[in-house]
């Protein structure tokens, strides 16, 4: 942990979580961004335009970083543009056969104590500690 930010990471946890409610109270829907995107795409068109203005606001969140700070956020990516399309590939196809992505089901299922979304994420959980163990041991990454 050498970017331990309690703060900042406690006030970007409390906007998901009041943006995952206000969706759900305002507009009946699970702030699940896989379902969200896949909408925007194939969805119908009366569904469709929050669908865009949900993924919108994803993307135009960096822009308003810049805005406010005066800088760019910290990002760089160090991998091969392969190696990121696989992994986004391996993330779109795990989230179709999952009915879900973290984001659905961490935050929004367990919210509201689904036992669908407590065995995924539980799944996501494990999947992930053995994916680094291994990572780890065998590749040593």
């Amino acid at each position: 942990m050498e970017n331990f930010t309690p703060l900042s990471a406690s006030i970007g946890g409390a906007l998901i979580g009041l943006s995952a409610v206000l969706l759900m109270a305002l507009n009946g829907r699970i702030a699940g961004i896989s379902g969200v995107f896949s909408g925007a795409v194939f969805a119908e068109r009366g569904d469709k335009t929050w669908r865009l203005m949900f993924v919108l606001g994803l993307i135009a969140a960096p822009a308003m970083w810049a805005l406010v700070r005066g800088t760019e956020p910290p990002f760089e990516i160090t991998d091969s543009w392969a190696l990121i399309i696989a992994g986004g590939l391996l993330v779109g196809f795990g989230t179709r056969l999952g009915s879900g992505c973290t984001s659905g089901h961490g935050v929004c299922g367990l919210s509201r104590l689904s036992p669908r979304s407590m065995a995924s994420v539980a799944l996501f959980m494990v999947a992930g500690m053995v994916t680094v163990a291994l990572a780890k041991s065998v590749l040593g990454v």
